[in-house]
C-alpha cells in the first residue's frame, strides 16, 4: 500500500492505487530476484528485467517480458 495507495490518496485518484471490484487495474508483476534496471546514461531506453507483466487499466502491456504494443493508459490528473 506504501507504493501504489498512498501516491495515489496524495493525488486524489480514488480509482486507483489498489486491488478492488471496480477500480482500475494497473498492476506490475515481478521477480524480485531479477528485476533489474538496465538503462545508462549513454542507453537511457533500455527496458528492465525481470518484469513479467503489467497490465495497464486492465489490459496487458507487457508479457512474459515482452511490450504487447496495447496503449489502453492516458494522463491521470489530480480528482478536485
Amino acid at each position: 500500500y506504501k507504493m501504489s495507495g498512498f501516491p495515489a490518496e496524495r493525488f486524489r485518484l480514488s480509482d486507483r492505487g489498489r486491488i478492488d471490484r471496480g477500480l482500475a487495474a494497473d498492476i506490475v508483476v515481478f521477480d524480485p530476484e531479477t528485476v533489474a534496471d538496465r538503462s545508462t546514461w549513454s542507453d537511457p531506453v533500455q527496458s528492465p528485467v525481470g518484469v513479467n507483466y503489467v497490465f495497464v487499466n486492465g489490459v496487458s502491456v507487457v508479457e512474459d517480458g515482452d511490450v504487447t504494443g496495447q496503449l489502453p493508459g492516458r494522463v491521470l490528473r489530480q480528482q478536485r
